[in-house]
C-alpha cells in the first residue's frame, strides 16, 4: 500500500453516535407514518368488502321475500286460503309454489330436487306452529276430487338472533311447509319506527277501490276458518281476504359495533297479484275419462332396464263433449299405500293413444298406478286405476 493510500484510509470519518440516533430517529418517524398509513388503507379496504357483502346480504334477502311472497295464492283451490297468517314480524301464506312433476305447468316453479313432502299442500297430519304463536295449521285437509291440493305454506319471519351478544339482531328464516327452516339472511335490524311487515288492504266503495293501511294495533290477522269461501268466511274470520300488498322493511348491518358499524335502511312494497282472484270455472264441468289403463311391467332388452309402460285412449272430452282436456296426470304408489300423493307426472293431450313409459321403476317393488283428464279449469277427472304390478 502506497503512502498516500494510507493518508487517505488515516482521515477517512465514520458516522457519529449522534449522527446514527438522528437518522434512527428521523426512520422510525417515516416508518411510524408508512405503518399508520398501511393500517387505515387495509381498514378501509375491509370496511369497503364488508359494505359490499351488506348491501349483497340486505338485497338477497328482499329478492327472495319479494319472488316468493308475488306467488301467494297461485294455484290455490279456492277451499284452501290464499293468507293464513300476518302479523308486525310473520307471514305465512299458500301457493302452488313449486314442483318436481315434470311437465306440470300449474306450479309457479319447477326444481327436479324439492321433495316429495313440500311439494303438495300439508295434511292435518303434519302440522306446523305458526311463527310466534301455538296456533297448529292446517286445520283440516285440502282436497280437489279426491287429490291432495298442490298448494304448499310458505312462511317468513324475523326472530332475534341468539347467537351475538346484541339484542337488537334478526335473522330472517324462510320455511316450506313442514321443511326445517332455513336461513335466508342474518345481521338484521328492525328499522326505526316501522315493522318488518306492514300491509295493505283493499277497501271498497260504490265508487272506487283503494289500499289502505292496516293498522298494526289491530295484527295479527288469521283466517280462522279452515274452508275458504265458506259460508262462514266472512267479517272478521276473512278480514285477511283483503290484503293485497305487504311492505317490508329492515335495516341490514355489517355485524360490527360503535364506530365501524355500517347500517342501511331498505323497504320494498310488494304486490300480492294473486291474493283474492277466485278460481272462475271456464271449461265446464270436470273431464269425463272411463277409459282403461293397460299396464305392462317388463324389462327393455337394449339396456336392461326394467320399466312399466301405461296405455290408455283418451278421455271422450277431449274431442268430443266439452273438447276442453289440456293434459293427462299420472299418480304412482306403492301397492301398500293408501295415498296417492302428488302427481307424478303429467302428459300433454292430443294422441290418439297415450303410451307413457316409466323407467325409475324398482326391481321386485309393487306398483299401482292411476291416470286422471284435466282441463283448462283445472279440473281433474275421477282417477282411474290399474291393478298392482310387480317389477321382475
Amino acid at each position: 500500500m502506497t503512502a498516500q493510500a494510507r493518508r487517505r484510509l488515516a482521515t477517512r470519518r465514520g458516522m457519529t453516535l449522534i449522527e446514527m440516533i438522528v437518522a434512527l430517529t428521523i426512520f422510525s418517524f417515516i416508518m411510524a407514518g408508512a405503518l399508520s398509513m398501511l393500517r387505515s388503507e387495509s381498514k378501509r379496504f375491509q370496511l369497503g368488502g364488508e359494505r359490499a357483502a351488506m348491501y349483497q346480504n340486505g338485497r338477497f334477502a328482499m329478492n327472495e321475500m319479494e319472488k316468493d311472497l308475488r306467488t301467494s295464492g297461485a294455484g290455490a283451490p279456492d277451499i284452501q286460503p290464499q293468507m293464513v297468517y300476518i302479523s308486525d314480524s310473520a307471514i305465512v301464506f299458500n301457493a302452488n309454489y313449486w314442483t318436481n312433476t315434470p311437465g306440470d305447468v300449474e306450479a309457479v316453479y319447477y326444481v327436479a330436487t324439492a321433495p316429495d313432502s313440500a311439494v303438495a299442500a300439508m295434511r292435518t297430519t303434519g302440522k306446523i306452529t305458526i311463527p310466534y304463536t301455538a296456533i297448529q295449521y292446517p286445520d283440516t285437509n285440502y282436497l280437489v276430487g279426491g287429490v291432495n291440493s298442490s298448494a304448499e305454506t310458505i312462511s317468513f319471519w324475523f326472530r332475534r338472533d341468539s347467537s351475538t351478544t346484541r339484542t337488537d339482531d334478526f335473522i330472517l328464516w324462510r320455511r316450506i311447509n313442514n321443511l326445517p327452516p332455513e336461513v335466508v339472511s342474518t345481521n338484521l335490524l328492525r328499522t326505526s319506527g316501522e315493522p318488518f311487515f306492514r300491509y295493505f288492504r283493499l277497501r271498497a266503495t260504490a265508487t272506487a277501490q283503494s289500499l289502505d293501511t292496516v293498522p298494526r294495533a289491530s295484527l295479527p290477522w288469521r283466517h280462522t276458518r279452515p274452508i275458504h269461501l265458506a259460508a262462514n268466511d266472512t267479517g272478521t274470520a276473512a278480514r285477511i281476504d283483503s290484503i293485497r300488498a305487504v311492505r317490508v322493511s329492515f335495516t341490514v348491518t355489517n355485524g360490527r359495533s360503535g364506530s365501524d358499524e355500517q347500517l342501511r335502511s331498505i323497504s320494498r312494497l310488494i304486490r300480492l297479484p294473486n291474493v283474492g282472484i277466485a278460481n272462475t270455472k271456464t271449461c265446464g264441468d270436470a273431464p269425463i275419462f272411463s277409459a282403461t289403463i293397460n299396464i305392462l311391467a317388463d324389462v327393455d332388452p337394449a339396456d336392461s332396464v326394467r320399466y312399466v309402460r301405461l296405455s290408455f285412449l283418451p278421455s271422450v272430452d277431449e274431442n268430443a263433449g266439452e273438447r276442453d282436456v289440456e293434459r293427462y296426470v299420472i299418480f304412482r304408489r306403492f301397492g301398500s299405500a293408501t295415498d296417492w300423493g302428488d302427481p307424478f307426472v303429467t302428459i300433454p293431450g292430443g294422441d290418439t293413444l297415450y303410451i307413457y313409459n316409466d323407467r325409475t321403476v324398482i326391481k321386485d317393488s309393487t306398483y299401482r298406478f292411476a291416470v286422471a283428464a284435466q282441463d283448462c279449469t283445472p279440473s281433474l277427472s275421477s282417477l282411474r286405476q290399474t291393478s298392482t304390478v310387480t317389477i321382475p
